[in-house]
């Protein structure tokens, strides 16, 4: 790799490495490779699954960028003062045995990916909170497949499918058959029958649209399921006042957090329209919504997640945006129309009025 090829990639690191950083106090390598785009998120989650070999498998760049990587995020984070903890990582097997990084598996390169860096401003507290919190061992992990599959073992279709031993197995096979699904929907229920049940495993989906696991259940014993129900039953009441309680809590955090992006709103846009700002604030800050104001970047108001909440709003309430995306033309090509409408907007939106 050349020496420019080097300095470009040390700066990619650096700005990943500085958005993690900002968003948890610490930087892990694997996280920092998800933000270079070199793994998805969901086949990190396939490799803590144990269903590659190792992670740079599942990776689309070569090793040697790897390290050089690797070289440039220690020498971002000794020089921003970062302390090094070396993370154990462990698969959501039965096993529970320990996950590979590189195909050679020498100590030196596990233990650079191991490494986490962390914030010099953490509380002792704060730091055994986070390391009690990565050694724990991960819960056992099921998934629902999408597909028909042949489990490994007994050569039968399967339902649910478990990674072991190099290939796809039954629950019967796995030893799990006698376990009930729950399915997600009562958090309540769910961690209670989990405690009080002996063996459990989680149940997750791959969700192609979003690109990402998710959680679809536990697998638990029966009488543990009737356990936790039989304790749900007796505090329904006062769970009930509690749910009512977060939810005015909830919704007085989220009054405030959207009177403060409607302010910065209005700081970048002087000359945005009356009410518009509170009208954007409201909907980009939605709990639950999955837009920009409730990614990590929005709930700090950074300016580039703010201009994009007022660009949403220009292209699909000043524009013809919408009209387009009706008519049949591609998202892109749609985009690409109004593009000048926007920037007229935004343009007009700075100025003080």
């Amino acid at each position: 790799m050349s020496e420019v090829q080097e300095s470009r990639l040390a700066r990619r690191v650096s700005d990943a490495a500085g958005e993690l950083l900002k968003r948890s106090r610490a930087v892990a390598p694997v996280e920092v490779f998800v933000r270079l785009g070199w793994i998805r998120t969901a086949t990190v989650a396939e490799w803590r699954q144990g269903r590659h070999d190792h992670l740079h498998a599942a990776m689309t760049v070569r090793p040697d960028r790897i390290e050089t990587a690797l070289r440039a995020l220690r020498a971002w984070a000794e020089a921003n003062g970062l302390e090094p903890a070396e993370t154990p990582y462990t698969a959501a097997t039965r096993d529970h045995r320990a996950l590979r990084f590189t195909a050679a598996g020498r100590d030196a390169a596990e233990r650079d990916h191991r490494t986490h860096w962390l914030s010099p401003d953490l509380t002792p507290a704060q730091r055994e909170r986070l390391a009690a919190r990565q050694a724990k061992a991960p819960d056992i992990t099921v998934l629902m497949p999408d597909g028909a599959w042949t489990c490994g073992g007994c050569h039968s279709p399967g339902d649910l499918q478990v990674a072991e031993d190099g290939g796809p197995l039954c629950l019967d096979c796995a030893d799990l058959g006698h376990l009930v699904l729950l399915p997600s929907g009562n958090a309540t229920l769910s961690r209670r029958a989990k405690k009080e049940s002996g063996l459990s495993a989680v149940v997750v989906q791959h969700n192609r649209r979003r690109k990402r696991y998710e959680r679809r259940g536990v697998l638990v014993e029966e009488a543990a399921l009737e356990r936790a129900e039989e304790q749900c039953l007796a505090d329904e009441d006062v769970r009930a006042r509690r749910r009512e309680r977060d939810r005015e809590r909830r919704a007085g955090q989220d009054a405030d957090f959207q009177d403060r992006m409607a302010a910065e709103i209005v700081r970048l846009f002087p000359g945005c329209p009356g009410g518009r700002a509170e009208e954007i604030a409201r909907h980009a800050g939605l709990r639950g919504s999955g837009r920009v104001g409730r990614t990590a970047a929005g709930r700090d108001l950074d300016a580039e997640a703010v201009t994009l909440a007022v660009i949403a709003s220009i292209r699909h309430l000043d524009t013809g945006y919408d009209a387009l995306l009706m008519s049949g033309v591609p998202r892109r090509e749609a985009r690409d129309r109004i593009r000048a409408d926007v920037d007229a907007a935004l343009a007009a939106w700075r100025r003080r009025p």
